[in-house]
């Protein structure tokens, strides 16, 4: 199998049909071995059944279907582990990505890359509710991680299959699946894209998403930075905690000794002692993390390194 399409479905009843068949076209001109991969995401409407008659009339597609509503992230995962192709693309179901994008993304790909990413640098979209967040969110995403792309919300993107196969998705963690693949060691680019505005239903995001996205960003920092590490991240300010209340406390075991001071009625000795405990928790915490870090890799006989290739 050359080209796997992952393809996450939910209440796309109407766009699925042109779809398949901008896709197909697509496909078939490339002259390679494919498989489509619809998952549909517990749709509640007839999405299942538009799917299952493309499926008669076509042995390259293949269905997925959750009980209920898992989200973006799961689909994406369940898609993944069944892709059998060498290279592997994810899209999305409401024809604002282009199929006839796909042979530029295989140029990419041929150049070396492990995953090139879709930049929808004309977007179709509201501009106050949908642009400018994602704007602003591509730059932290880029400040934080290192990864420094366009557009982190593009669905559509190529990945080598050794990337998708060593990811580890929960979650909404789709949206940063170029920063997770870069702790992997993948080479990362992107490439414009035509985006189409929506035809039909509705857009699943607004502005509220925002919010998952900055707690997320935390995880994701933490993964790419200390995630064979954690007591780097919890003993900084353990340590920094600690020794602002020793500070503390010193200074007013200096004025109790030479001047005779009483300490009882004194807030900042409360908060000098509230500090060092602070960070002695700190301390134990990233200590308990490291225990279960080392628990994780030796169970699961999980690596703390990835071979790009042996010769």
């Amino acid at each position: 199998m050359n080209i796997s399409v992952v393809i996450p479905v939910y209440n796309e009843e109407e766009s699925l049909p042109l779809l398949y068949e901008r896709l197909h076209a697509v496909l078939s001109s490339l002259k390679k071995e494919y498989e489509i991969i619809f998952v549909d995401d517990g749709s509640t409407d007839k999405s299942w059944e538009v799917l299952c008659r493309l499926k008669e009339k076509d042995d390259h597609i293949k269905l997925i279907r959750f009980t209920r509503n898992f989200g973006q992230t799961a689909a994406m995962a369940a898609g993944f582990a069944e892709a059998e192709g060498e290279i592997v693309f994810a899209m999305d179901a409401d024809l604002q990505n282009d199929p006839t994008d796909i042979p530029r993304f295989l140029e990419k790909i041929e150049e070396g890359y492990d995953l090139v990413s879709g930049w929808r640098k004309h977007r179709q979209d509201a501009a106050l509710k949908r642009k400018l967040p994602s704007r602003i969110a591509n730059w932290l995403i880029g400040r934080i991680t290192g990864v420094k792309i366009h557009d982190y919300g593009c669905s559509l993107k190529a990945y080598r299959k050794w990337v998708i196969k060593n990811l580890r998705l929960y979650g909404e963690m789709h949206r940063f699946i170029p920063a997770l693949a870069a702790l992997l060691g993948a080479r990362i680019t992107e490439i414009p894209v035509r985006h189409h505005p929506r035809q039909f239903g509705q857009t699943k995001y607004g502005l509220s998403r925002t919010f998952k996205v900055i707690l997320d960003l935390i995880t994701v920092k933490f993964l790419l930075s200390y995630s064979t590490k954690p007591l780097h991240f919890f003993g900084l300010p353990g340590l920094l905690s600690s020794f602002i209340g020793f500070c503390i406390c010193l200074y007013l075991s200096f004025l109790k000794l030479f001047y005779h001071i009483q300490l009882s009625q004194r807030p900042l000795l409360l908060l000098g002692i509230l500090l060092i405990f602070i960070g002695v928790q700190f301390i134990s915490l990233g200590l308990i993390a490291e225990l279960i870090i080392r628990a994780y890799h030796e169970t699961q006989e999980k690596p703390i390194y990835l071979i790009r290739e042996k010769r």
